[in-house]
This record gives structure tokens, C-alpha cells and sequence, in this order.
């Protein structure tokens, strides 16, 4: 029963699950620093040249579970003892290079970076070398090659850097918390901070003295997730973790679409509000541009808000794909309403911590919320959901050009020709992850199988307009 889709992630799983464990017990303190021995009870390493490394390294890997370092105000962090394996990175030469007479390499480098040994073969002195890429273009062989780390090349944003060490460091002046480094560092030298204790405590306390209700809030893209289950198993099991009930984040796309096609329509151009990353990209990248975001707060924040309207002392946990949420609950136009946030691999941990299996539990129902609220998960479902709300608003008469941007650099693309006034849309849906909230860092799995997933569970509502889902609310 294959879970994950990589290694690193069952790792990182582990960690969390034993963490989880640990709280619900009320023995994580008195075990804190024996939990690297049991994930790895042995004497051999399992991963790493040696069991201490491995073990100090996990004992990092904890700490991350438990929240990270507070004074980093970032969700993402860097294991700078796990960050060692990659090569330097940059232009090298490879073994295909023939010592030929040309010499084009040397010829075209203006640092005088390239020189040759006794059998001609070059070589680059990484000290003079700018990485400019001049030698590889004109190589005859294609000898020479472009060693990007795997974090780098992840890094739509580039912050990510290298320190005297050739450890990974994260400029937060740049970064976006969209998590792709997270999801395709293959040493797992990269996390998100975890908040899973402060939703087993809010849980613990919910049950000990039924003050509060705490109330789960789960994206639309968990009907991708969890395959091996169905998905009213999945929503039986996280009640069964202790929540009061499930509640669609998709409702809240319903009203904002509803609310945004609106504002589109007196505007007259207008950027989504529903990436977390998508919103800091712009702002951080393109502040000229930052007066077009929609006003309205994400569905995670609008359906919350109105949750909190309606039972002010609840709590309200959010449980998606997105690592950028993790910084989204921080901003001061939502902490009032979110309470805290994990995302799907977190939430496996949860049910394996405390013992269940989901598979073998009733299905239990999560229906109130439209197709088109549904659809947000993926790429192009907002666009598709503004053009539902302009028709149910009797605005039809309104030319929508909507740019579906799938992923941070379609994302760059469009604001780059919005900037400049040569972009042909009115209406910029943005997502950061590729493929939409399906391709999250913080998913079990991802593919283009989640999309055809995501349209079926949207098919499946049982509201079939936008107005019908929020008339509920009313």
C-alpha cells in the first residue's frame, strides 16, 4: 500500500508520526531525544554513512515537526548537516570531452577560466568561472554540463543560494513558502515547519473540557489524495481524530468566486487571491501590480471567517497541500480565523499515530459545496468558476479573458506582460505549484491522475450553481 511518492517523504512521515504519538501520550518531552532510535532502532545507518549522522540528523527532523526555529519567520527551513551530499554545482567537464585542437571553450571564456592538462582535455577553474554558460554552448561535444542543484532548479523565485559551506540558504526576502524545494530536495535537507502538536492540543482540550469545538477545513484537492481509501473513509477518520466535523474549503471558493467575478467586472482587470504564494509572488516581484489582487481573502480565510462569525470561540484547522498556508495563517488579515494549518502528509501521520486505519471504517459524507468550488483544486478551476459567477450575477455581457497561470513561471510570464500593459486578459488566475493545489509540496502524491480525481469529486456535489452552495449560508 504505496502512500507516498517518494522516500524522503515516508522519512519526513515517520518523524511526524512518532512526534504525533509521542503528544497524544503526553510522553514527547521524557522521549524527545529517543525518538531518532526508534526510527532507527539499529546499529547500521539505513540512509547515511553512519547511525550517529543519520541520528543527528532526525533529531533535527524532530525539531521541525515541533515547530522550528522561532525566530525564523519563514515556514520553510533548511537541515544544514543534511544539506551535503549535492556536488558544488555549475559548469563542469565531463568525461566526453575529446582534447580537441579548437579549443572554442577557451577561445570564447572572457575570465580565462578554462585550461587544458598534458592530453588537452579542459578543465574549469571554478574561482574564475561566472557561470555564464559561454563554454558549454560552443563545446563541438556537448562536454561540458550545467550541475544545477536539485533545490536551484526547483526555486522558480531563485532564493535559494549556496554559503561558504555549499549549504542551501533561503533568502525569505524572495522566497514564497510555495514548498517546491521541500518536495524535490532528494536528502530531504529541506522542510516545513509543522504545527501538528498545536492541533493535537487543541484537540486534547476540545475533549477535556468541551469549551470549544475544533473544526477541520479541508481543500478541495483531497479528493486526489488518499487513494488508497476512499474519500468519506478519509473525512470518517480525521472525525475520528477528534474533530467535531469536516467542512468543505470549497464552500469558501464558492463565495469567492462569486464575490470576485463581481469585482472583475467593476474593475475591469484583476489578479485571483487564492494562492498564498501566488499573492507574495506578485507582491514581493511585482509590487506595481499589487493594487489589482482581488480583495477578497483566500476560501480557506472567507469560509473560515464566516465559521468564526457564526461560533466565535471555535477553532478551525485547515488541511491541504499548500505549505504557503503555513504562512497565509500568520498574516494579520487571517489569524483571527485560521487557528492553524497542516497539510496531507501531516494528517496520514495523524491517523497513523493514533492507530487508524481508514480503510476499514463507514464512509462518512463532505457535500456542501458546488462543482465549481470544487474545482479550484487544479489549474484553470478558478477561471472556470469566475466565468460560472459572471453568469449567475446576469453580468454575461463582461469579455472575460482569463489567463490560467500553471505554475510560478507561467505565473512570472503573464505579470511580466501585465506590467507592461501587453497582456491579452483581464483576469489572472494564479497558482504556483504546477497543475494547481494538486501538485502542493505538502500532497502524498502527485500526477495528472489528480486532475481527472478533482473533476470527478466536483461532478459528484450535490449544489450544481455557486448561488445554490452560498444560499445555504443565508
Amino acid at each position: 500500500m504505496r502512500k507516498f511518492d517518494t522516500k524522503v517523504q515516508y522519512l519526513k512521515y515517520k518523524v511526524l508520526r512518532e512526534v504525533a504519538r509521542q503528544a497524544w501520550n503526553d510522553t514527547l518531552l521524557e522521549n524527545l531525544l529517543e525518538i531518532p532510535k526508534i526510527i532507527v532502532p539499529g546499529k547500521e545507518p539505513t540512509m547515511r554513512c553512519c547511525v550517529y549522522k543519520e541520528r543527528a540528523i532526525l533529531s533535527e527532523r524532530v525539531k521541525i515537526a515541533m515547530g522550528g526555529d522561532v525566530n525564523n519567520p519563514n515556514c520553510i527551513e533548511v537541515i544544514d548537516i543534511a544539506c551535503d551530499e549535492c556536488p558544488i554545482g555549475g559548469y563542469e567537464v565531463t568525461n566526453a570531452c575529446r582534447g580537441c585542437l579548437a579549443h572554442r571553450c577557451e577561445d570564447v571564456c572572457k575570465r580565462g577560466a578554462i585550461s587544458f592538462d598534458h592530453q588537452q582535455k579542459a578543465h574549469i577553474d571554478k574561482s574564475k568561472c561566472v557561470e555564464c554558460g559561454a563554454c558549454a554552448k560552443v563545446c563541438p561535444y556537448g562536454a561540458i554540463t550545467d550541475n544545477v542543484r536539485p533545490c536551484v532548479r526547483s526555486c522558480k523565485v531563485k532564493a535559494i543560494s549556496m554559503d561558504e559551506e555549499r549549504t542551501a540558504v533561503i533568502n525569505n526576502d524572495k522566497c514564497i513558502s510555495c514548498g517546491a524545494c521541500v518536495y524535490q530536495c532528494p536528502f530531504g535537507a529541506i522542510m516545513d515547519k509543522s504545527y501538528i502538536l498545536n492541533v493535537i492540543d487543541m484537540i486534547k482540550k476540545s475533549e477535556n473540557n468541551a469549551k470549544y469545538k475544533v473544526y477541520a477545513l479541508v481543500a478541495p484537492s483531497i479528493a486526489s489524495q488518499f487513494t488508497y481509501a476512499h474519500l468519506g473513509q478519509v473525512i470518517a477518520g480525521i472525525k475520528a481524530l477528534g474533530f467535531f466535523t469536516v467542512v468543505e474549503a470549497a464552500l469558501g471558493a464558492d463565495m469567492v468566486a462569486f464575490a470576485e467575478a463581481k469585482e472583475l467586472a467593476e474593475k475591469g482587470f484583476l489578479t485571483s487571491s487564492c494562492c498564498p504564494a501566488f499573492v507574495s509572488y506578485v507582491k514581493k516581484q511585482f509590487p506595481d501590480l499589487a493594487p489589482y489582487i482581488s480583495h477578497n481573502l483566500s476560501p480557506m480565510a472567507t469560509i473560515a471567517k464566516y465559521m468564526k462569525e457564526q461560533e466565535p470561540d471555535c477553532k478551525i484547522v485547515f488541511i491541504g497541500p499548500c505549505t504557503a498556508k503555513k504562512m497565509e495563517f500568520h498574516d494579520e488579515k487571517v489569524k483571527p480565523y485560521i487557528d492553524s494549518v497542516i497539510t496531507f502528509e501531516e494528517l496520514q501521520a495523524l491517523f497513523d499515530s493514533k492507530g487508524l486505519d481508514i480503510t476499514l471504517m463507514n464512509e462518512d459524507v463532505l457535500d456542501n459545496a458546488s462543482y465549481y468550488g470544487r474545482i479550484f483544486a487544479r489549474s484553470g478551476g478558478l477561471s472556470d468558476a469566475v466565468k460560472q459567477g459572471l453568469k449567475e450575477h446576469g453580468l454575461d455581457d463582461f469579455d472575460l479573458k482569463a489567463v490560467a497561470c500553471d505554475g510560478i513561471e507561467a505565473c512570472r510570464v503573464a505579470l511580466l506582460k501585465a506590467s507592461k500593459r501587453v497582456l491579452d486578459g483581464n483576469f489572472i488566475e494564479g497558482m504556483a505549484c504546477t497543475g494547481g493545489c494538486i501538485g502542493g509540496a505538502g500532497c502524498l502524491t502527485h500526477g495528472e491522475k489528480n486532475k481527472a480525481e478533482v473533476d470527478k469529486y466536483g461532478k459528484e456535489a450535490y449544489e450544481k450553481t455557486i448561488s445554490d452552495a452560498i444560499r445555504v449560508l443565508k
